[in-house]
């Protein structure tokens, strides 16, 4: 299991806040039981809360920051993310102040290039983040949903400092990144970060799963979970404090390497 990002100590996974505080634009009729479901999961050890500019228009930022707010800001690890229409070097930069702003912190733990954009060299916006942790106003940059020559690219792209993380999609039912890019990433000490890991609860369906969860006597969602955090930092994303207390048991499995190899064994539904 991963328990560091980016060479910081941290829970064993993250929340992620995806339609927290609405989708593409701002709902705040359930603001309150947001920020509730953040500080319940703080209470209870996690201490990753993923977000980024494009969640429910910035609303998720301040969910977030509202949620973090009476808390010791040094103990939080916050991640968040710049849309790919805003990679521009001084776009991103006001992208960075406002996210910050947003959070109500001076800084940003890591703040990744949300998907890339192929009319924006990536040079230009690397150079940017890269001024960004000089000023402080993140602590490590990484990328998200990066192909492995995308990735390689934006490692190329640094100077002074360097890609800690990819965040990308990876489930029990999306394994594509087995073959290549993770072994990479390890390879290269570079975090990652999966988004969708417990398929937005839709493991039912997965025979193998649902074995290997009997044998443990637990969840398949909870089995899926900690088949992703064998290979990476997981952020299941919850508002529901009952969903939380079961993401965390799946944090005390001791998988053995027998049954996980059985697991990565494809198909996934056999």
């Amino acid at each position: 299991m991963k328990n560091t990002l980016c060479s910081r100590k941290v829970s064993s996974f993250g929340l992620g806040t995806w339609k927290m505080g609405g989708g593409q634009t701002p709902d705040y009729g359930h603001d309150t039981e947001s920020i509730m479901a953040i500080r319940y999961a703080i209470d209870s050890g996690i201490n990753v809360i993923d977000t980024a500019e494009m969640y429910a228009g910035g609303h998720s930022e301040e969910i977030v920051g509202k949620a973090i707010s009476t808390y010791d800001r040094k103990n939080i690890f916050i991640i968040s993310k710049v849309w790919n229409d805003h990679l521009t070097h001084d776009a991103l930069l006001d992208s960075a102040r406002k996210s910050a702003a947003r959070l109500g912190t001076n800084y940003i733990d890591l703040y990744l290039i949300h998907w890339p954009n192929p009319n924006v060299p990536i040079k230009e916006t690397i150079t940017a983040m890269e001024e960004l942790v000089s000023s402080g106003l993140t602590k490590n940059i990484g990328v998200s949903n990066f192909s492995l020559s995308q990735l390689k690219e934006a490692m190329d792209a640094t100077e002074r400092t360097r890609i800690c993380a990819n965040q990308i999609e990876y489930n029990y039912s999306n394994r594509d990144a087995e073959n290549e890019l993770i072994p990479f990433c390890e390879e290269n000490g570079i975090d990652v970060i999966a988004y969708t890991p417990i398929m937005r609860g839709k493991t039912a369906k997965y025979q193998k799963l649902a074995v290997m969860a009997e044998k443990y006597g637990v969840t398949p969602v909870q089995m899926s979970l900690r088949y992703v955090m064998e290979k990476a930092f997981a952020i299941p994303k919850s508002s529901n404090p009952a969903h939380i207390d079961e993401l965390l048991t799946a944090a005390k499995i001791t998988l053995k390497p027998e049954d996980y190899k059985e697991l990565s064994i494809l198909p996934a539904d056999l």
